[in-house]
């Protein structure tokens, strides 16, 4: 399956000039979710993953079912204000505002290896923020997934030298 057909693109979305891409559509269709799990699932099954971190929302579907698949702990990256226990926190930017993460400070002991994992990675902020607090936490981050990559953003510069694997590349498109 070419998994890039079942991404819907909208166009001026959230605002005029942005051309969102949209993973519901992906997430609907029973192989092209199944298809996107195995492939994460075959690049990490040994790797040796001590958890996956997944931000903050769609981060958390594919982020859980590697965890699952993987055997390990999943720990969610939330948006400020969502989260119960002691966090960090960190500010970023978004291609069309900003906001603020936050991270338990219990989710990782010092040394375990994680993958951080995402739908996709724009102008890097989110997934910027996510490694900064992923690395305050003393965490070895083997490399940040995403399904999608919209590399004329730049965003890879963001997540200070984290290695990166993206699915699909949307370059110019």
């Amino acid at each position: 399956m070419e998994l890039m057909n079942s991404v819907r693109s909208i166009v001026d979305w959230p605002i005029k000039g942005v051309i969102f891409r949209d993973l519901t559509t992906l997430m609907k269709d029973p192989q092209a979710l199944k298809e996107s799990c195995d492939i994460l699932y075959d690049r990490y099954k040994d790797q040796n993953i001590d958890k996956v971190v997944g931000i903050d929302a769609r981060g958390f579907v594919f982020g859980a079912v590697l965890a699952y698949k993987l055997g390990v702990g999943f720990v969610p990256v939330r948006k400020k204000g969502k989260l119960p226990g002691e966090t960090i926190e960190e500010s970023y930017k978004l291609e069309y505002g900003s906001d603020t993460l936050e991270i338990h400070k219990d989710s990782i002991v010092k040394g375990e290896r994680v993958v951080i994992v995402d739908d996709l990675i724009a102008t890097g902020g989110t997934a910027g923020a996510t490694v900064n607090i992923v690395n305050q936490l003393g965490a070895d981050i083997i490399e940040c997934a995403f399904l999608i990559e919209l590399p004329d953003l730049n965003g890879r510069e963001q997540l200070n030298g984290c290695p990166v694997f993206a699915m699909m590349d949307f370059a110019g498109k």
